[in-house]
Formats: structure tokens, C-alpha cells, sequence
């Protein structure tokens, strides 16, 4: 399907005006989404749920950016004026909306849904990658997008049990004097035990357990219990949260396997590359990487011959986020968010790699290893390896 064409917002002085064309899912269904917090403390969850819906007539899409504070908290992170950029990011892209149904009705499947747990990367948060987690909920996956609050996130809260309290929790940038390795050495380790507590978390729900969602939305979690296989569940990220995945799958042989897009490997320490039991996709950009990150990938790769490397041409780091489909100067000028390559196409490779990788080590009886070719880096746009970040190690 086409792209859906939103308000163009914005117009004005900054950079002219802004529209948020995030494509509707290529799969066979139609895609839900529901936000779910459990727990009183930061030792809870918070998480957005894509996942396959029934349709429904006049459904209400919800925003991308979901509160006025995450304008705040992206200001912050671009080290802009909180006082000036926060409502010129309000206006600018706070109308924009996702192409999917807000907690429409979950489609019940016998078999259950392969689950995949996402993770965000530096600054994000988890509605910015409604991009990728509904293609892949439109191929009959549950995808739970976390919001990490390891001060990772741009901004994130939670709420307390006095009623309608919020407590928030803001990006916290690496204290002065503090090696930065172990500042984000921690954050990945709670980072990676926030995704092992979010499989907990189906469990319980599949287990029959009260789950009850803090929010109060219309989106009742007892509706998963038979619909979730987790026999079949994956670990995926991007940036701090590609390296999240790969830590994950040392912390919990729940996770099959991982999906790793634009890995940002610096905070891991050694010691754990010979741990990591199960294979790994690597899909980078072309402007990113580094031969010091990349010869970390090889590490695994060497261990493990079903751990697979894959770079996309014309790609930049953002384009593996909802900002490359922005349109407009402004956003692109904060935020870098365009490489020269089609970010429909780009999307493509990154969905339907990451189909034939999940097909393979999920046993899923799909059709995806049609993708197959990718996974060697064989296509369009797509190189084996990570042809420019040649190393000397």
C-alpha cells in the first residue's frame, strides 16, 4: 500500500513544514497497538504492543509522539533550548500520527504469535519505531516496543501508587569525571534485564495471571493468553538497543535469537562476547559503524556461523527510526534522519531480513526464507559484511 499522507504541519520559518509518512504494514493483517504499564516503581515496565487486529471501521490512529513532554525530553537529548525547541517540536510534529488501529481489537490466533521485544536505542523512546515493529506485527508477530528508564530513554515516567501521579524519569547524559564505558555498561545491563522482564511478563499473562495494565486502557491484556507462542520469541534493537538484544540473549535462553540494527557495541564488556549462545543479525548503515564495533560483530560471527552481518547502502544511522520518514528540513536538520536511499526500500531490506532470519531460527512455517538472499548480504542496496569499516585487528 501506498504511504498514508499526514497533516503537513508546521509551516513556518524552521525549515517549512513537517509530515510523518509512515507506511501501513505489508503483511496479511492489520495492526493494533496498545500502550502497557505494570507495576507502581521503576522496577515495572512500560512497553507499547503492536500486534495483529481485527479491522474496524473509523479506527482512531494514535499520536507518534504520545505527550507534549517527549518534545521536552528530544530537545534535551539534540542539545537545543528545552524553552524554544520543545513547542517548535510540538508544533511541528506533534499532530503526527501512526497508521495504526489504538487498541484495536486483538486478533486471536491458536497457534500463538511469535513474540519479539524491542528495544530502543540513545534518546529514543518507544513510539519511535512504529516504523518497523507494525511491518513486522502486519506479518503476524506481537511486537513489545520497551521504554527503558535507565535514563536512556529521552524521557520517560512512571506512576506512582498515589493515583494520577506521575513520576518522571529524564535522559541523563554521562557525569563528568565517570568513564563513559561503565556509565553505559550499567545501562545495558538493566536495559537487557528491562527485555528479560517483559518476557516475564507474557508469561505470566499466558499463565493466566491478573495482569493488571496501570494505564487503565480499553486494551484488556487476558485477551493474549493463548495467542502468544512462547516457545517462538526474539530479542531486537537498535543503536544501544542492538547491543541490548545481543546481551539479552546471554541473560535469558528465552530469546531464540537477536536482530541487531546499526549495533552500537562500546558498552559490552569482553568477557561476554564468548557467552553469547545464539545467533545474531547485524544490519547496519553504511555511515555508522566503526572497524572497532564492527570486528566485535566478527567476534560472534567467527563463534557462530548463523550470526550474520549485513550492511545497507545508502543508509544513515536514523534510518532505521520513524524520523526517516519525516518530511521536511527542520527535523532532518536536527536529527540527520536521511541517507540517499529510498526509506521505503530501506525499510524493505531491514523487515524482510529480518523475516527470513526470525523464519529460520523460530522455525516459523512462513514464507519469508523468500528473503533468504539477504541474510548474505546478496540484493539490492545490501553488501555482505561491513565492506567500509575495513579492520586492521
Amino acid at each position: 500500500p501506498d504511504p498514508v499522507p499526514l497533516p503537513r504541519l508546521g509551516r513556518g520559518s524552521m525549515g517549512g513544514m513537517q509530515s510523518l509518512a509512515l507506511p501501513l504494514g505489508k503483511g496479511p493483517h492489520h495492526v493494533g497497538c496498545a500502550d502497557v504499564m505494570v507495576g507502581h516503581t521503576r522496577q515495572g515496565l512500560f512497553l507499547r504492543l503492536f500486534y495483529p487486529c481485527l479491522p474496524q471501521a473509523g479506527a482512531e490512529w494514535p499520536l507518534w509522539i504520545p505527550r507534549y513532554e517527549y518534545c521536552g525530553g528530544l530537545a534535551d537529548f539534540a542539545h537545543c533550548s528545552r524553552r524554544w525547541c520543545a513547542p517548535l517540536l510540538s508544533v511541528a510534529i506533534g499532530s503526527c500520527k501512526v497508521p495504526v488501529s489504538w487498541n484495536g481489537p486483538f486478533k486471536p490466533c491458536s497457534s500463538g504469535y511469535p513474540l519479539i521485544v524491542f528495544s530502543h536505542g540513545l534518546g529514543a523512546f518507544r513510539t519511535l519505531y512504529s516504523s518497523v515493529c507494525s511491518e513486522l506485527a502486519s506479518w503476524g508477530f506481537a511486537v513489545a516496543a520497551l521504554e527503558h528508564r535507565d535514563h536512556s530513554a529521552s524521557v520517560t515516567y512512571f506512576c506512582t501508587v498515589e493515583a494520577g501521579r506521575e513520576e518522571w524519569i529524564p535522559y541523563q547524559r554521562v557525569p563528568q569525571g565517570q568513564k563513559e564505558f561503565y556509565f553505559r555498561n550499567k545501562q545495558v545491563h538493566q536495559r537487557a534485564e528491562e527485555c528479560v522482564r517483559a518476557l516475564r511478563l507474557f508469561e505470566d499473562i499466558s499463565s493466566g495471571k491478573s495482569v493488571p495494565n496501570v494505564l487503565h486502557q480499553d486494551f484488556d491484556l487476558s485477551m493474549l493468553k493463548d495467542s502468544i507462542d512462547l516457545t517462538k520469541v526474539a530479542v531486537m534493537g537498535h543503536s544501544f538497543g542492538g547491543v541490548t538484544a545481543v546481551l539479552a540473549l546471554v541473560k535469558e535462553p528465552g530469546f531464540r535469537c537477536a536482530v541487531a540494527l546499526d549495533a552500537w557495541m562500546f558498552p559490552l564488556e569482553n568477557t561476554l562476547y564468548p557467552e553469547v549462545p545464539k545467533p545474531v543479525l547485524f544490519i547496519n548503515t553504511e555511515k555508522f559503524q566503526t572497524p572497532e564495533s564492527v570486528a566485535k560483530m566478527k567476534r560472534l560471527s567467527s563463534r557462530n556461523s548463523q550470526t550474520k552481518i549485513i550492511t545497507v547502502l545508502g543508509s544513515v544511522h536514523q534510518s532505521q527510526t520513524d524520523f526517516t520518514f519525516l518530511t521536511g528540513k527542520l527535523v532532518s536538520r536536527i536529527f540527520g534522519a536521511r541517507g540517499t536511499l529510498d526509506p521505503y526500500k530501506g525499510l524493505d531490506i531491514t523487515s524482510r531480513a529480518t523475516l527470513a532470519f526470525l523464519q529460520r531460527h523460530l522455525n516459523l512455517e512462513e514464507e519469508f526464507d523468500q528473503w533468504d538472499k539477504l541474510l548474505e548480504g546478496i540484493g539490492d542496496s545490501v553488501v555482505p559484511e561491513a565492506p567500509f569499516c575495513r579492520s586492521n585487528l
